[in-house]
């Protein structure tokens, strides 16, 4: 089994931007040394909590103290982009990091209303050309496509991956033969169906799902750090959210409407929490049910030293 790491740079209550960031180097450094595959930053817009804007810019520093480990976008929202400059901006990792670039694809906003205005005259217009765009990297990053040619040209050209949450985007990926991460964590979408799609017609390109775990060796304490998590998310839908990723004394005692609790509960269930042994066989058994080798972890919590415990148990059960 692999596993990987998605990062989307919070910032927790009573923490500065430049803390999140280099809290993220730290992550890709531990990562790299625990044996995962890969690190990727994540792409958000206006959003309070999360740094993540330019991962690109993240990344080329995180290259510079890393050997091994993977690094990628998860995603680069290509409706805001010319392709010809997101292959300009990879080949130029790839060329720096040889052989251990990527580049996950995503159409999804990635912020509110107000910050897809300021990032692109017509989203929408730019999203139905999404199999347009995807051609057109595909061509500038093989070569395929050779005036003008994305410089500079790396031995190692990036890996293109197509990331989605639904049937759609996964019979996206298969047409365009792409690798897909499956965003189980974030979809309300059947798994089952999702993965079908992807595999019709015998297609057999590399695979991902990304899952939010939370582990620990207390297993009450990982519910805990899972249920503060669950409530940040509930009441950011809600308008009532903290600024920044609270703590877990600041979930515990809110109070919360029935829809507001109901709808934590919800995200709970898709959460994998526990032990070492706990989460570890919770996540072998959906590999063995889906089929997966490699599964990309979400982690989000308000102390940074919970976030590394759970990502260096999980790898030291999983990967030893």
């Amino acid at each position: 089994m692999k596993l990987s790491i998605l990062d989307q740079a919070p910032i927790s209550t009573n923490m500065t931007s430049s803390q999140a960031l280099k809290n993220s180097i730290k992550l890709a450094e531990l990562g790299d040394t625990l044996g995962y595959t890969r690190f990727w930053l994540a792409e958000h817009h206006g959003m309070d909590g999360l740094s993540s804007s330019a991962p690109e810019v993240t990344l080329g520093a995180i290259g510079m103290v890393t050997e091994n480990i993977r690094l990628g976008s998860g995603a680069t929202l290509l409706p805001y982009y010319k392709p010809y400059k997101i292959a300009e901006i990879f080949n130029t990792l790839a060329t720096l990091y040889g052989g251990r670039i990527d580049i996950g694809i995503g159409r999804a906003p990635g912020g509110g209303n107000e910050a897809s205005e300021a990032l692109s005259d017509n989203y929408l217009s730019h999203v139905f050309k999404m199999p347009d765009l995807i051609s057109d990297l595909q061509g500038y990053i093989s070569q395929d496509i050779r005036a003008p040619r994305a410089m500079p040209v790396p031995e190692d050209p990036p890996e293109l991956w197509m990331l989605g949450t639904s049937a759609k985007s996964a019979a996206a990926a298969r047409d365009n033969k792409l690798n897909y991460c499956f965003g189980q964590f974030m979809s309300e979408n059947s798994t089952e169906d999702v993965l079908a799609n992807y595999r019709a017609n015998d297609f057999s390109g590399k695979m991902i799902m990304t899952i939010n775990v939370f582990c620990h060796e207390d297993n009450i304490k990982a519910e805990s750090l899972a249920y503060s998590y669950a409530v940040n998310q509930v009441l950011r839908s809600t308008g009532r959210n903290f600024k920044g990723v609270p703590s877990i004394e600041d979930t515990d005692n809110l109070a919360l409407t029935e829809e507001e609790s109901q709808a934590v509960q919800n995200i709970l269930a898709k959460l994998i929490t526990g032990t070492p042994e706990i989460a570890g066989k919770k996540i072998k058994r959906l590999g063995d049910t889906y089929k997966i080798d490699e599964f990309m972890i979400v982690t989000i919590t308000h102390d940074f030293e919970d976030k590394v415990n759970s990502y260096r148990l999980l790898a030291e059960y999983l990967l030893k």
